[in-house]
């Protein structure tokens, strides 16, 4: 097991506050990248981190030098999917087309971040341009199983306690699925509010900018750094929770539905309301719709580097960028008119309800042995549709003794609320584990 506690808002608030030395934390998080990485590979390799880190810690400290004036996120390392462009860092989205063919302008999610005080620790390893073709990450937890992905890298680096933050995204699940296989927070924000300029794209009508984190204060700090229009994490009273019940929630393997019926016990018996819901009946439909426009969309991104580089890609990828382009205009139309009916539909259901939030398990099961594949989205395919903001939160272990995760999942744009609602059932589920 290569993981290690670091919270975000605690790690801010040493380092902000004098309380922990700058340098010395870049060392410490040096030293511990140099000793798991060969056993994790979650980070692209970089030559001269530690002297690259020690001379922006430097600037930064001689451009601070009164804790009363230093940014909220002073000297906190973060890492980055190698699907945003960075100043000063090559972007390859985890292909081997040549770096100069993927360039562009660094991310305005990076920027707000660094702006912040923040400092990029490196890349993290992704699947192939955020589709299925897994990098070389592996689990924390448990180095024989995968991370998911396709944010594999950012979820593994904040699970082994690389750094407290890491940026991701998400077209079907690749934010919450890796989150719960490497039992941290994935949050992944109303579709739009965090720019999604400066990165390769997947499918611009589903991709979602998100985050990870190791603990719920930390996830809204920078929540409140990066999402448009942001008001604040509100004080609320307990959430009705809904059930989404029927063929979606069948989705889910034996031993994480029996997983998930525990979770519910315990939310319950720490006060909260469930109403379990017939939800989501054409969930079939909604897969294939959700995996057409992905690949239709792949291909009109890719175009003009397939045409020139096909050799390179690995075969899923490939295979997804040719059925794409097989695809029709207007089926592409109404796919992505699909995503706003879907919207309507689950917010009419919770209106009609009286539900807050949707309970449901953030992945089938435990993460899979082996690096072959990243795991199922299913779970997260309808709510990233829907563009709904949705949370991953650790929910205990599986039998073999991986993490399990609890999507959380609130109404559009209220990321407000379902981040405040949030705290309060991680420290349920906690104190009634």
């Amino acid at each position: 097991m290569w993981t290690r506690k670091v919270r975000l808002q605690e790690r801010a608030e040493q380092l902000s506050s004098g309380r922990q030395d700058l340098m010395t934390a870049i060392e410490e998080a040096c030293d511990w990248v140099e000793r798991a990485e060969p056993a994790l590979d979650a980070l692209l390799p970089e030559e001269g981190r530690r002297e690259r880190l020690r001379r922006e810690a430097l600037s930064l400290q001689r451009r601070y030098p009164d804790p009363a004036d230093r940014p909220p996120l002073y000297g906190v390392l973060f890492a980055v999917k190698d699907l945003f462009h960075v100043h000063g860092f090559p972007t390859r989205a985890g292909s081997k087309l040549p770096a100069e063919v993927l360039s562009g302008p660094q991310a305005s999610s990076v920027t707000l971040l660094r702006e912040a005080g923040a400092l990029v620790l490196g890349k993290a390893a992704s699947a192939e341009f955020a589709y299925f073709e897994p990098g070389p990450t592996r689990n924390p937890v448990n180095p024989l199983h995968t991370p998911g992905g396709s944010s594999s890298g950012s979820a593994a680096a904040v699970a082994a306690g690389y750094c407290p933050l890491a940026l991701g995204t998400q077209t079907i699940g690749s934010v919450l699925r890796p989150a719960a296989f490497c039992g941290i927070i994935g949050f992944k924000p109303s579709f739009g509010r965090i720019s999604a300029d400066g990165l390769i794209l997947c499918a611009p009508s589903l991709d979602t900018v998100g985050l990870f984190t190791q603990d719920i204060a930390g996830m809204a700090q920078v929540a409140s750094l990066l999402c448009r229009g942001w008001r604040g994490c509100p004080s609320l009273p307990l959430p009705v929770l809904g059930v989404p019940e029927g063929p979606y929630l069948d989705q889910t393997s034996p031993e994480g539905r029996r997983a998930f019926e525990e979770q519910l016990a315990r939310l319950q018996r720490a006060g909260y309301r469930l109403k379990r819901v017939p939800a989501l009946p054409d969930i079939a439909s909604v897969n294939q719709r959700h995996l057409r426009l992905v690949h239709a969309e792949m291909a009109r991104v890719h175009a003009r580097w397939f045409e020139r580089y096909a050799a390179l890609y690995r075969p899923l990828t490939a295979a997804a960028i040719r059925e794409g382009a097989t695809i029709g205009i207007q089926e592409i139309v109404e796919a992505r008119a699909g995503r706003e009916i879907l919207r309507t539909q689950v917010q009419a259901l919770m209106e009609r309800e009286g539900i807050d939030l949707w309970l449901t398990p953030a992945a089938p099961g435990p993460a899979p042995q082996g690096l072959q594949t990243t795991g199922s989205g299913l779970m997260n395919l309808p709510w990233t549709q829907a563009g709904l903001p949705a949370l991953s939160l650790p929910a205990g272990r599986a039998e073999n003794g991986l993490p399990l995760g609890l999507q959380c999942v609130a109404g559009w744009m209220r990321d407000e609320e379902l981040l405040a609602w949030a705290a309060a059932l991680e420290a349920a589920l906690a104190e009634q584990a």
